[in-house]
């Protein structure tokens, strides 16, 4: 079987392809220089939803700074990404662009989701770039039940479904049990 061969395009050929008409309804990410759809599922979501809700309750109690869901793209290193969620600070930028189709700034956290359709390699890649702009990433695997947590810095921990995720620096004083995410 022949691999299929990959198409390459400049940021502005994927800015163009994206304002098409039959792409409004769709989200997309561009990841060293491809344009990927960023489809999800009912449990992928569910687990963004329930993150994204534990964080807008701290935030409620600690009004530092804004969350956004997978609809809120992000600018990192001349890419775009869609975390299913994520978090920037009113330190970083006290007001979320209404005029523009994704956040000129990095978030200083963001969350993905593994969903089925997700390719390892763009999310490495992302990953790393996420890393290099300074974001914290979580990577929740709805399949092995844990959260990998990437910190600027240090090494990837992993955390257990009976682990409790900790908001560092970013989120002073959150945190999230693992298995409250994880429901049975």
């Amino acid at each position: 079987m022949a691999a299929q061969e990959r198409i390459y395009v400049t940021l502005a050929e994927f800015e163009q392809f994206i304002n098409l008409p039959e792409n409004a309804d769709k989200i997309f990410e561009y990841v060293a220089g491809e344009i990927i759809e960023v489809p999800s599922n009912p449990l992928s979501s569910e687990i963004a939803m329930l993150v994204g809700t534990e964080i807008r309750i701290y935030l409620k109690h600690n009004d530092i700074g804004h969350v956004t869901g997978e609809a809120g793209g992000y600018h990192v290193f001349g890419e775009r990404y869609a975390p299913d969620v994520a978090f920037i600070s009113y330190a970083r930028q006290p007001e979320l662009p209404y005029d523009q189709q994704c956040n000129p700034n990095p978030p200083e956290l963001a969350v993905e989701v593994i969903s089925p359709s997700d390719s390892p390699e763009s999310l490495r890649i992302k990953i790393a770039n996420y890393l290099a702009a300074g974001t914290v990433v979580w990577v929740f695997n709805p399949v092995a039940r844990n959260v990998e947590v990437y910190v600027p810095g240090q090494p990837v921990r992993v955390v257990g479904i009976d682990g409790i995720l900790d908001g560092g620096d970013i989120l002073p004083g959150f945190k999230l049990a693992v298995k409250d995410i994880f429901r049975d």
